[in-house]
C-alpha cells in the first residue's frame, strides 16, 4: 500500500508501480524523483515525491523541474525524426549538403545517420576545449567541423556524450534557420503543454531541483566527463543550449512527449509526424562494442535499441538515459511510455536501475513480462 511518501497517482492496476517508487524514496536510493507513464497516450502513472535539494529543505513538487542530461538527446533525436518526416533532412545524406563546412578534414562521407548513431568518430573535442566553451554555439561547432574523426565513420559507435547534441543541433539550425531548442519549444513542448526545456528561461529557476553529484565522477573515452555537477546550478548552464546534456523537464513532461513515438505520431489530439516517420528511430544504425562505452551497444536513429546490454521485453523499444539515472522508455509494441527523474546521482552515464527497476513494474502490470 502507498505510504505517503509521494504524491501524484497510479490508477488502479499501476499500484505496484506507487509501492516500488516509494521504496526507492524510503530506502535512500532517491532523495527526490519523478515517475510518469503513458499508455496508448493516456497519463495512468504521475508520481513525485521527496526533496528538490540535497539539503532537505524544499519538497519536490508537482511543478519541479530538473536537469535530466543526456535524456535530452530523446529531444534533440524526436527534432530531427520530425524534420526528415517533413522531408526538409535526409538521414542519409552527407552532413555537408546542410552543414558545407563540415566536410573538412575527411568528413565529406559522414552521413547524418552517423551523428544520430553515435558513429561519426567525433565523440569529444580534440584537443580538448574548456568547460566554458560548451555556453558557445559558433565555438564549438566551428571546431567540430574542422575536426577529423577520430575512426572510420560508421564503423563503430563511440558514445558521443556531449558532441552529439551540437552536430545534430547545427545541421538542423541550418535546415530551419532556428537553434534546435526554439524548434523543439515551438513544435512540441509548447502544443503539448510540456514543461521541457532545451533553454531555460530564468523565470523558471526556482522550480529547478538541485543535482546531487554522485560519490565518482565516472569517465567516457578514457577521460572525466566534461561537465561539473555544480555547474546545472547556474544561470549560464540552465540558459545555454546544450542538446545533449543541458534539457530541464519532469517525468511529465518526458513521458507524454514521447507519446508521439509510441503512438504512431499522435500526442494528446495532435499529430506531429506519420506513424513512418516514428518508427525510423527503430533502423539499427550499429551494433558492437562501443569504442567509448567499451561495451555492446545497438544504436537506432536517435536512441538506443533493445537487445545487446539492453534486455527489454518488446523487440520495438528504444530508449536513452542520462548521467545519474534518469531514463525514457518508449515501448512501440505496448504503445508505452515511461520517464524517471531525480536529484540524486548514481555513477552511471546512461541511467539505472531505479528507472529500469519502475519500468520493469509497469512492464508487469501491464502483463508483458
Amino acid at each position: 500500500m502507498a505510504s505517503g511518501l509521494s504524491e501524484g497517482f497510479a490508477e488502479g492496476r499501476y499500484a505496484p508501480v506507487r509501492d516500488a517508487f516509494e521504496l526507492n524514496l524510503a530506502g535512500g536510493a532517491d532523495v527526490g524523483a519523478a515517475f510518469c507513464a503513458t499508455v496508448e497516450g493516456e497519463t495512468v502513472v504521475d508520481l513525485w515525491g521527496g526533496w528538490a535539494d540535497g539539503a532537505r529543505t524544499r519538497p519536490w513538487v508537482k511543478d519541479t523541474i530538473v536537469n535530466v542530461y543526456s535524456t535530452t538527446k530523446t529531444m534533440t533525436a524526436l527534432v530531427a525524426l520530425w524534420l526528415a518526416d517533413r522531408g526538409e533532412l535526409d538521414f542519409d545524406a552527407p552532413v555537408a549538403r546542410y552543414w558545407p563546412e563540415f566536410a573538412a578534414n575527411g568528413k565529406a562521407g559522414v552521413k547524418v545517420s552517423h551523428l544520430m548513431s553515435h558513429s561519426a568518430g567525433l565523440p569529444d573535442w580534440e584537443p580538448p576545449i574548456a568547460k566554458e566553451d560548451l555556453y558557445d554555439w559558433e565555438k564549438v561547432t566551428d571546431l567540430l567541423a574542422r575536426q577529423a574523426p577520430q575512426w572510420e565513420p560508421g564503423a563503430a559507435s563511440g558514445y558521443h556524450a556531449i558532441t552529439q547534441g551540437y552536430l545534430v543541433g547545427e545541421v538542423a539550425r541550418r535546415i530551419t534557420g532556428q537553434t534546435l531548442g526554439t524548434v523543439f519549444r515551438q513544435e512540441f513542448a509548447e502544443p503539448l503543454g510540456a514543461d521541457f526545456h532545451i533553454g531555460l528561461p530564468a523565470s523558471e529557476d526556482d522550480r529547478v531541483a538541485e543535482l546531487i553529484p554522485p560519490p565518482v565522477t565516472p569517465q567516457l573515452n578514457g577521460r572525466p566527463v566534461l561537465i561539473d555537477v555544480h555547474d546545472t546550478r547556474t544561470r549560464a548552464w540552465r540558459g545555454a543550449e546544450i542538446p545533449a546534456a543541458g534539457g530541464t523537464g519532469n517525468a511529465r513532461s518526458v513521458a507524454e512527449i514521447h507519446a508521439i513515438l509510441a503512438n504512431g505520431g499522435v500526442a494528446k489530439g495532435k499529430r506531429f509526424l506519420s506513424e513512418a516517420g516514428c518508427r525510423r528511430a527503430l533502423e539499427l544504425q550499429v551494433e558492437g562494442i562501443d569504442r567509448v562505452f567499451n561495451a555492446p551497444m545497438r544504436f537506432g536513429l536517435g536512441f538506443g535499441l533493445a537487445g545487446g546490454a539492453a534486455s527489454m521485453p518488446n523487440p520495438n523499444t528504444i530508449f536513452w538515459g542520462g548521467y545519474g539515472g534518469s531514463i525514457a522508455i518508449i515501448d512501440m509494441d505496448a504503445r508505452t511510455t515511461f520517464a524517471y527523474v531525480m536529484n540524486r546521482m548514481g555513477g552511471t552515464t546512461t541511467g539505472d536501475m531505479r528507472g529500469l527497476g519502475l519500468a520493469m513494474a509497469m512492464w508487469s502490470a501491464l502483463g508483458t513480462i
